[in-house]
């Protein structure tokens, strides 16, 4: 069928008013698995559709848009940029808006590629596509927003491309933005702002230019704002994602005013503030420092970590997950991380979370949803090599037994979860003094004998059975 959409591209080149070919050609390459169309790269010849969205027909144009879109993604950016840029740099500036999305999301795909060379770097900044870019921005917010994550994606690759980038004057405008008054735009562009944070060159330009500590003022004044909640959440992930990748004890002596608006979050009605609250918590507590920077806080990390264990009871289905979540990250710690004061601390913590935390957890795992029991099976595994959770555990009536109960999982992610709660525990040195050797025995044969072992059913053959 590739061959059969080759052939209908030469025969709409060759004709004037090829509506009938078009029709036949956007069936075609739409039932054309992309791998085959991708195998015939090489034959698709794409000037002639670009051709055809300059005439005024618009039946044709969406026709000739709707081609581009499906056969567009068989062919490499690197070969677009070579052989369609006239192309591309001309659809920029065409009067119909779909086909300013289509050429700028080509576009986007094409340059993000050039641009991780030098020469690449300057063919770009140094040529009147800028201003093409620039201009098609005015269309509307959605494009506006592409051509801004082109240029984060640019920054990202190196503090030379961020130059360029700030050169153009395109960061700066995004910046303009982001402590603008819109707040459905600061949504929008804390995301973008957040992905060039994860650069360490994009940190230190954000810090640099005064951004971080701007955005730590808006949080501040957020509390007179009526619409802080649209763009609150993602101001509180971009200081959660900064602290895991730089120093979290240096990211909240320094913005105070982030742990603030976390416990304040956790402490929200809305399901919303709550999760993303959690989701920090986790993020932040998953270093060795993060946890030493949450402990630090004292009993209201410890009213938190009660807030998480009635969200994980009583939350919707996605809550509760990105509850349990949380808590294995807060709780887990490595062999070598393992000192008596941070042994004490995740004890502490894990009784903090409900009266009964581990019968919490384990009437969770009950429950009839897969991602739920999983979850709650990863909160076992991130403590079972902690000698204070094994003892609870084995104190706990039947909890050994339900983990070595096969027939409680059923399909592949529940085994596998149900595994690594085995394999935990049976690779600790602890485990045989405290569980004993009967169990550390089966702990030991689970193990071998693999996550998804069925024990064979012993059959009796029946005198005169057929």
């Amino acid at each position: 069928m590739a061959a059969q959409a080759v052939t209908l591209l030469r025969e709409v080149a060759r004709l004037e008013a090829p509506l009938e070919e078009l029709r036949a050609l956007q069936s075609v390459v739409h039932a054309v698995p992309l791998h085959e169309l991708r195998e015939q790269a090489a034959e698709l010849r794409l000037g002639p559709l670009f051709s055809l969205l300059n005439e005024n027909n618009r039946e044709q144009t969406a026709l000739c848009v709707s081609i581009l879109e499906r056969l567009l993604q068989a062919v490499e950016p690197v070969h677009l940029a070579r052989n369609l840029r006239v192309d591309l740099q001309r659809g920029l500036t065409h009067p119909d808006d779909s086909v300013k999305t289509l050429t700028l999301s080509q576009a986007i795909k094409s340059l993000s590629r050039i641009s991780l060379t030098q020469a690449g770097l300057e063919a770009l900044f140094e040529s009147n596509l800028l201003d093409d870019l620039k201009n098609v921005m005015k269309t509307n917010d959605v494009v506006r927003y592409r051509v801004y994550e082109l240029i984060v994606e640019i920054s990202s690759v190196s503090s030379e491309s961020l130059n360029y980038c700030t050169t153009s004057g395109l960061v700066t405008q995004l910046l303009r933005e982001l402590t603008g008054e819109d707040v459905l735009v600061r949504a929008t562009c804390i995301e973008m702002v957040t992905s060039l944070a994860y650069t360490h060159h994009g940190r230190q330009y954000l810090a640099q230019e005064g951004v971080i500590d701007q955005i730590s003022n808006i949080i501040v004044g957020a509390d007179s704002d009526p619409f802080s909640g649209f763009y609150l959440p993602g101001f509180v992930k971009f200081f959660g994602n900064l602290a895991v990748m730089d120093s979290p004890q240096q990211i909240c002596e320094r913005y105070p005013v982030f742990l603030e608006k976390v416990f304040e979050m956790a402490d929200s009605q809305d399901p919303t503030m709550i999760g993303i609250a959690v989701d920090t918590v986790g993020i932040l507590g998953s270093s060795v420092e993060g946890k030493q920077v949450l402990q630090k806080t004292g009993t209201r990390f410890e009213h938190l970590l009660t807030r998480i264990g009635y969200q994980a009871k009583n939350a919707s289905t996605e809550l509760k997950t990105r509850c349990l979540d949380a808590v294995s990250s807060l709780l887990y710690l490595s062999p070598e991380q393992q000192t008596d004061d941070f042994l004490r601390m995740a004890e502490s913590w894990f009784s903090s979370l409900s009266r009964d935390s581990l019968e919490l957890f384990r009437g969770i795992s009950n429950q009839p949803f897969p991602e739920l029991h999983c979850a709650a099976l990863k909160v076992f595994t991130a403590i079972a090599n902690q000698p204070w959770a094994q003892k609870l555990m084995f104190n706990s009536p039947g909890f050994v037994e339900y983990v070595m109960d096969r027939s409680v999982e059923h399909d592949k992610a529940s085994k596998d979860a149900k595994y690594e709660l085995v394999k935990a525990l049976a690779n600790s040195k602890t485990v045989a003094e405290i569980f004993g050797n009967s169990n550390y025995l089966r702990l030991r044969t689970y193990l071998s004998e693999g996550p998804y072992y069925v024990k064979p059913v012993a059959t009796t053959a029946v005198e005169g059975a057929d």
